[in-house]
């Protein structure tokens, strides 16, 4: 099926795109094949072929979350522009109805 430039004035209509009538007759053919290409496509993804999120099988290259020692509290503190009773103290940015 040939798209027409009806068809793609309908399509930029619906997009909010005003085109003038040569872009209408040059963009058409330029969709056309834009479509067969997504057919094609469609045509090869069959049932037996897994869908996956990757060409290549990834595996997870996270290290182990391990339970370790923290710094100092006041060590922390120390780099913090402001404290205060232990916190780090910054500024208000919700107002008091939040």
């Amino acid at each position: 099926m040939a798209l027409t430039a009806a068809d793609v004035g309908r399509l930029a209509e619906l997009a909010r795109i005003s085109l003038t009538p040569e872009e209408l007759a040059h963009l058409a053919p330029q969709l056309e094949v834009i479509l067969e290409s997504v057919a094609q496509v469609a045509q090869v993804a069959t049932a037996d072929v897994p869908p996956t999120s990757h060409a290549l099988p990834l595996t997870n290259v996270f290290r182990d979350d391990v339970v370790a020692e923290s710094l100092p509290v006041d060590a922390v503190l120390a780099a913090a522009p402001a404290a205060q009773d232990d916190r780090f103290r910054v500024p208000r940015i919700l107002g008091e109805g939040a």
